[in-house]
């Protein structure tokens, strides 16, 4: 029985507005903003910070310079929370808390390396949502994003996830054999939602042996 869904994306693909959907008929906790703001909470500093850290690897000159601080005799000097927050330990606070995630279960979660997180899980249902170019520029457009925003946003944030997939969990992005199921979102949210449930319901009525397991 499937009690969690991670849904992977490519940027501008529709996946927040799908996981929301999703999460509501199915009656399960959404955790796309919320999880920032539980990383948030728990390190005690801003979303926004929170958010400048999200599916992204901190630049080499930050790397090369908190190994500097670490390695001087000036490691003990006080830094204040935003300074001190980095992407390693948000990605130290996210593998908390997608386990608190998988043990209270009923869970739809977007992003944020959950279905690397969680791919021995079984009763985890993982999704990759992508979509043409220009149907990504459509949905941004009509989210409000300007021509040159839309293209920008396009163009660079799935290489930023890409690096932070391959960084953190040594995978290409995206692994395809992590997921049951990959779907073009030009279809529309509602055949994408409706697939989605239909592939879980399918899966779940399948002999144990023969569903996908955990990758490796």
């Amino acid at each position: 029985m499937f009690r969690i869904v991670t849904i992977e994306r490519e940027f501008g693909s529709g996946a927040g507005a799908i996981a929301a959907e999703l999460a509501r008929r199915l009656g399960w906790k959404l955790w796309d903003q919320q999880l920032t703001c539980e990383i948030a909470q728990r390190a005690q500093v801003e979303e926004s910070t929170v958010a400048l850290c999200d599916e992204r690897v901190d630049s080499r000159l930050y790397r090369f310079a908190k190994a500097f601080w670490r390695g001087s005799y000036e490691r003990g000097i006080h830094l204040d929370d935003s300074h001190a927050f980095d992407t390693d330990r948000m990605m130290a606070l996210v593998g908390e808390i997608m386990r608190t995630i998988a043990a209270e279960g009923n869970a739809v979660i977007v992003g944020r390396g959950a279905p690397f997180f969680l791919r021995e899980r079984e009763d985890t249902f993982r999704v990759f949502t992508y979509a043409p170019h220009d149907e990504k520029i459509r949905r941004l457009l009509a989210m409000g994003k300007t021509p040159e925003d839309a293209e920008d946003l396009v163009e660079n944030v799935d290489k930023e996830r890409s690096a932070f997939i391959k960084h953190y969990f040594n995978a290409e992005w995206p692994r395809r054999c992590l997921y049951h199921l990959m779907i073009n979102t030009v279809v529309g949210d509602e055949n994408v939602i409706a697939t989605i449930l239909n592939g879980m319901r399918m899966l779940e009525a399948l002999p144990a042996e023969t569903a996908l397991r955990g990758v490796r």
